[in-house]
Formats: C-alpha cells, structure tokens, sequence
C-alpha cells in the first residue's frame, strides 16, 4: 500500500513539473484554437446573414428591373454596393442594373455600374461580361481610346473570342481596316463552328474582302 502511495505521490510530482514547465503554452495553445474557432464560426455565421440580406435586396432590385422601375434598380444596387461589397449578388445586381439603366437611356449609370464590376468584381466570367458590355458603350459614344483599353486585359478564354470580335468593331470604327480584319479573324477561329455568331463574324470579314476560307480538306458539294 505504502509503495503504491509512492508511486502515485511519484507521478503527481513528475505532473506537477510538467504542468510548470508547459502549462502556460498549452493553455495558451487551447485559448488560441477555440478562440480561432469561435472566430471562424462567428465568420461563417456573419458570411451567411450578409448573403441572406444581399439575396434580398437582389429580389428586390429584380423585381424593379421587371416593373422597370429604373430609380429603384439604381438604389438597391447602390445599396448592394455599399453594405454586401464581395458577394455574388453585388456582382450580379452590377450587371442588372447596367441593363435596366442602359434600356432607360441613362448611360452613364450604366457605365458606372460596370465599371465598379470591372474593378472590383472576383468573379472572372462576370468581370469578362462586364468588360465586353463596357467597351460596347464606350465605342456607342466614340470613346476608342476608353473601349480598347477595358479590353486590354486576360480574360478568361472562352471569352476571348468575343473580345477579338468587339475589338474588331472598335479598330473598324477608327478606320483601322486590315487591323479590324485581323482582330475578327481571331474570333472567327477561337469560335466554335456550332456557334450561329460565328456567321455574323463571317459576315463583317467577307464585307472587308477578307472571307475566310474554308479549311483544307473540306469535302467539296455533290
């Protein structure tokens, strides 16, 4: 009995030691973890309410945009921009209301709306649109410099066709022929065949004297 006294006496003394040289570090190391862990839910708790509250204004700007009711787009996105800044439904309401405000004739709102994707804006796909719809404006009020400028930038690659098409009309609205010529060439190539576009493309390189021919091979009409 007495040696089993001395060897729990024994490993609570070597458990006192160790506490005093690390009990500092692990309750600290546990203060750490559960303190990044209440953060982390904390942060997830606070992701979801914004985007439930952003999902909301969104309907909310959608069913403005149906009763075209411009003013209203116009503010919920301004309220989108300034509270749910990051998420999808800011990115999305950007485009809607481009859309409505470009329809009623306000083209500047439109501009800025897609300017603020354009610069801040993650998602890439969305980013892309919002750059192809800009330069379009901006080629509307002759703004060449501007259009080819939103352009000038890596999209992702399936939209790179569309960006050699507009280009291609900004260069030909300069004057820029053979430049155009070869900017709808790269985007008569890069399109898929199946693609109905890809005739119009045809179209504006034929009305330059440039028709692309039909590639080698080709089995010729009975």
């Amino acid at each position: 009995m007495a040696t089993f006294d001395l060897e729990q006496q024994e490993q609570l003394d070597q458990f006192k030691h160790f506490w005093k040289k690390y009990g500092n570090l692990i309750t600290w190391t546990l203060v750490l973890v559960l303190g990044a862990y209440a953060a982390w839910t904390g942060y997830l708790y606070w992701q979801q309410k914004r985007s439930v509250a952003a999902s909301g204004l969104y309907e909310e700007m959608d069913r403005a945009a149906e009763a075209r009711q411009t003013d209203k787009v116009v503010q919920a996105f301004a309220d989108l921009k300034s509270g749910y800044a990051g998420t999808a439904f800011a990115e999305q309401g950007a485009l809607l209301a481009a859309k409505v405000a470009a329809d009623a004739q306000k083209l500047d709102e439109s501009k800025a709306a897609l300017q603020w994707l354009v610069d801040h804006g993650k998602n890439e796909s969305l980013v892309a649109v919002a750059r192809l719809r800009l330069a379009g404006l901006q080629l509307d009020a002759k703004s060449y410099d501007d259009a080819l400028k939103t352009l000038d930038a890596k999209l992702p690659p399936e939209f790179a066709a569309l960006a050699d098409d507009r280009r291609g009309d900004i260069l030909l609205a300069q004057g820029k022929k053979d430049e155009a010529a070869k900017a709808f060439k790269a985007a008569w190539t890069a399109m898929d065949e199946g693609v109905e576009y890809r005739r119009f493309i045809e179209g504006k390189l034929t009305s330059l004297g440039q028709a692309p021919s039909a590639p080698q091979g080709a089995a010729s009409a009975p």
